[in-house]
C-alpha cells in the first residue's frame, strides 16, 4: 500500500506543477501581447504625429486627390455657403 500512496503523492505533485506552469505561461503570454498591443500603439501614434504638422496645412487633400476636381468642389461649396449665409441674413433683416 505504501507504494501507490507514493505514486499518488507524485502524481498529484505532477499534476499540480503542470497546472502551475500553464498558469504562468498563459500570464507570460497575455503580459506579452498587452506590451505588443502597446508598442505598437505607441509606434502609431509617433507615425501619425510626423504626418500631423503636414496635415494641419491642407496639403495632403491636394497631393492624394485622386480626380483633381477638388478645387473646383471646394469653389462651389464655398459658393453655396455665402448662398445660404445670404439667405439667413436676409431672413434675419427682416425681423
Amino acid at each position: 500500500m505504501e507504494l501507490m500512496g507514493q505514486h499518488h503523492d507524485t502524481a498529484s505533485g505532477t499534476l499540480a506543477t503542470l497546472v502551475t506552469g500553464a498558469v504562468i505561461g498563459a500570464a507570460s503570454l497575455a503580459w506579452w501581447l498587452l506590451n505588443e498591443a502597446d508598442r505598437r500603439r505607441r509606434y502609431n501614434n509617433q507615425k501619425a504625429m510626423l504626418y500631423a504638422p503636414r496635415m494641419q496645412d491642407g496639403s495632403e487633400v491636394f497631393e492624394s486627390s485622386p480626380n483633381g476636381h477638388l478645387e473646383e468642389r471646394v469653389e462651389k461649396l464655398n459658393a453655396e455657403i455665402a448662398r445660404v449665409r445670404a439667405q439667413l441674413e436676409g431672413l434675419g433683416n427682416d425681423d
